[in-house]
C-alpha cells in the first residue's frame, strides 16, 4: 500500500517551490510529487521534472508549455505537460492530490489556491494574496470544502506554532490570546537616510539582509508592504481584528513572531531564517520531519532587538492597515496597485518611493465595494491595475504594460 502523500507544488520554480522540493527530497518515503507548475521558467521546471518525475507539469504561459513539452518529449515522455491558467486550477484540485503548496506569488495564485481549498486539500498557504484579496470568502470556501489551511509564511507559521494546543487556522479567535506580535526585519533600508530612499536601485532593494527570496517579495519587504499584507492575512487566519496584530521591527530575523496571552505571558517561535523550517512544519503537521536546517545557536545570535516601525520610512505599512480597516475590496485594490508599482520599480521606470505614492493614489481613485463575490473582487483588482498603470505611465513619462 502506498502511504506517500501526493503533492502539487504551485510555483515550483520560485524560492518557496525550490525549498519545498528540497524538503520533499529529504523525506521521499513520505511524499511524492504529483504536479509541478511554473509561469515561464522552462529550463528550471524541465530540470525539476527530471529530478522529481511528476505526473503533470504545467506552464501558465501557453508558449512556454509548448517549449517544455518539446524538451520533455525524449527525456521524460511520461510527464503530461499542460498550459494556461486553467491548468493551474486543474492540478490543484485533482482527486489524487493530498496536499497543495500554494507558492505562486501575487493575485495569479488566487484561483488555483481557492480550488485546492474548495476540494478539501491540505493547503500550505505561502500565497498571502489569496487571503488579502478575498479573506472572508476564501475562509468560507475552505471551511465548506473541509480544507486544512496551514500557513507557510515564516511569521504566520510561527504564530500558528505558538497558538493553544489543538487550534487550527480558521477555527475562530483562539482562547486566551490577547494579540499577535508580528516581527519584521525592516529590510535593507531600515537605517538608510530618508532623503536617499528615492535613489535606491532594484538590486539594492532585492538584497535582503537575512532572507533569500524572489524579487517581488524582496521589494515588498523593503517597503514593508509584505508586512502590511501579512497583517491582513493574520487577521483572517486567526480571527483577530487589525488592532489585535502589532508589527515589531526585529532586525535579526530570529524570532519569527510571538503570541501574547491574557495572563501576560508571551510565546515566541525562534529559528534560523530558512523557509524550509515552516515548509517542513506545514507538510508534516502535527509531526516534525527533517528540514535540512541547522539548529539555532543562541550563543551566536548574541542579542535580540525590537523596535517600532517608522511610518515615514514605511508608508506602505500604513496603507495596508488603512485598507484592512476600510474592508470590502480595498485590500484587493491595494494588492493590485502594489503589484503594478513594484514591477514598474523593478523595470526601473519609477523610483522606490513612488511605489507607495502609486498605491495611495490608486486607493483614492478606486472606490472599494463589498467583497461579496469573487467576480466583484477580480473586477476591482482589474480596475486597480488599469489605474496604477496609468499612474506609472504619468510618472515614467511613457505608457507601460499596455
Amino acid at each position: 500500500m502506498n502511504t506517500q502523500q501526493a503533492i502539487t507544488v504551485l510555483g515550483a520554480t520560485g524560492s518557496i517551490g525550490v525549498n519545498t522540493l528540497d524538503v520533499i527530497s529529504r523525506n521521499s518515503d513520505r511524499y511524492s510529487v504529483h504536479a509541478l507548475t511554473a509561469n515561464r521558467d522552462v529550463e528550471r521546471l524541465f530540470r525539476q521534472c527530471l529530478t522529481h518525475r511528476p505526473q503533470y507539469a504545467v506552464m501558465a504561459d501557453a508558449d512556454a508549455a509548448d517549449r517544455l513539452r518539446g524538451r520533455l518529449h525524449d527525456s521524460a515522455p511520461d510527464i503530461e505537460v499542460l498550459g494556461g491558467a486553467g491548468a493551474l486550477v486543474d492540478v490543484a484540485g485533482m482527486d489524487e492530490v493530498d496536499c497543495v503548496m500554494a507558492g505562486i506569488v501575487g493575485a495569479a495564485g488566487l484561483l488555483p489556491t481557492l480550488e485546492a481549498a474548495r476540494k478539501g486539500k491540505r493547503v500550505l498557504l505561502a500565497n498571502k494574496e489569496a487571503l488579502v484579496m478575498s479573506g472572508e470568502l476564501f475562509m468560507q470556501q475552505a471551511q465548506a470544502g473541509g480544507a486544512v489551511l496551514l500557513p507557510v509564511d515564516s511569521e504566520h507559521n510561527a504564530i500558528f506554532q505558538c497558538m493553544p494546543h489543538g487550534y487550527v487556522p480558521g477555527a475562530g479567535r483562539p482562547a486566551g490570546v490577547d494579540r499577535i506580535l508580528l516581527t519584521a526585519s525592516g529590510g535593507p533600508f531600515r537605517t538608510t537616510a530618508l532623503d536617499q530612499l528615492s535613489k535606491v536601485t532594484p538590486a539594492q532593494a532585492c538584497a535582503h539582509p537575512n532572507w533569500d527570496m524572489g524579487r517581488k517579495i524582496s521589494v515588498d519587504s523593503a517597503t514593508m508592504m509584505n508586512k502590511g499584507l501579512e497583517v491582513i492575512e493574520a487577521c483572517w487566519l486567526f480571527s483577530l481584528p487589525g488592532s489585535g496584530v502589532q508589527v515589531m521591527i526585529h532586525p535579526q530575523s530570529v524570532v519569527h513572531s510571538m503570541v501574547q496571552y491574557r495572563d501576560g505571558s508571551v510565546l515566541a517561535q525562534l529559528g534560523n531564517p530558512d523557509m524550509r523550517t515552516p515548509i517542513a512544519h506545514s507538510l508534516a503537521w502535527p509531526e516534525r520531519i527533517d528540514a535540512g536546517v541547522d539548529a539555532l545557536d543562541m550563543f551566536k545570535v548574541g542579542r535580540l532587538e525590537f523596535d517600532v516601525p517608522d511610518e515615514n520610512r514605511f508608508p506602505c505599512l500604513r496603507l495596508a492597515q488603512e485598507a484592512l480597516s476600510a474592508g470590502g475590496t480595498a485590500s484587493a485594490i491595494l494588492n493590485a496597485a502594489n503589484e503594478v508599482a513594484v514591477q514598474a520599480f523593478l523595470d526601473e521606470c519609477i523610483a522606490f518611493t513612488a511605489i507607495a505614492e502609486i498605491i495611495e493614489s490608486t486607493l483614492a481613485k478606486i472606490t472599494s465595494r463589498d467583497a461579496d463575490s469573487f467576480e466583484v473582487i477580480l473586477e476591482d483588482d482589474a480596475l486597480a491595475r488599469v489605474c496604477a498603470v496609468e499612474l506609472v505611465a504619468a510618472q515614467a513619462g511613457h505608457r507601460m504594460y499596455t
